[in-house]
């Protein structure tokens, strides 16, 4: 006997054009630009087959089919198909995020998501294919060396947590190099993004740094 309705898994979706529908998960479903998917999300950034989730003797799997963009997992691109937990975030390219929940009975009546945050379309936003950045409608020209993107891409993909320094230090200088960073250096570093940033828009510190712990990227969300 199969599941109840309100047992089956569920895909809502948050920040972007499907913002407030959400899928009942009981077969394979494709994400996608093309007509034929089972989730239509109709902008040039999604791949015509972006992605597909897949019912497993395990759960949920989430696959990405090869798309231009990419598919994040919980701020991370996901490169190797990954079963889904509940409260998962998705984010295909940068135009929709959905949250995935494993049953529909969990769904809560209000917009809080039980302590799972929504993702909502957020101030500063990076095009990861190009490493174009913009705050607001204003793109961050001259464009931002490779050591200040890979600093701000590592911090975006975790934002609102913090990340450590050792971390930041082996992302943005690679692992062999990393030993030979300086803290002097970093913080150099750390300087000039902040500096670049505020060019732009000088009312927010989206940088912040937790002492002993490492640094994290308060980016704010932009309310409709």
């Amino acid at each position: 006997m199969g599941k109840q309705s309100d047992e089956l898994p569920v895909l809502i979706a948050q920040a972007g054009p499907l913002n407030g529908q959400r899928w009942q998960i009981n077969d394979n479903k494709t994400i996608g630009r093309d007509a034929l998917c089972d989730v239509i999300i109709s902008d040039r950034q999604v791949s015509r087959m972006h992605a597909r989730l897949v019912l497993t003797p395990k759960g949920i799997l989430l696959e990405d089919l090869d798309s231009k963009n990419g598919t994040h997992l919980n701020g991370q691109r996901l490169t190797d198909p990954q079963i889904l937990q509940d409260g998962d975030s998705i984010q295909i390219a940068l135009v929709q995020h959905f949250t995935f929940l494993s049953s529909d009975a969990t769904l809560p009546l209000d917009d809080d998501f039980l302590g799972i945050q929504p993702i909502k379309t957020t101030l500063l936003r990076l095009e990861k294919r190009s490493h174009r950045v913009w705050i607001g409608d204003k793109e961050v020209l001259p464009p931002l060396s490779v050591s200040q993107y890979k600093l701000l891409e590592i911090l975006y993909d975790h934002q609102q947590r913090v990340v450590s320094r050792s971390k930041v230090i082996e992302y943005v200088w690679s692992a062999d190099q990393a030993v030979l960073v300086s803290e002097q250096a970093l913080d150099a570093l750390v300087r000039r993004l902040r500096d670049r940033l505020a060019s732009i828009d000088p009312a927010h510190a989206y940088i912040t740094t937790i002492r002993g712990h490492g640094m994290r990227l308060d980016n704010p969300t932009i309310e409709d």
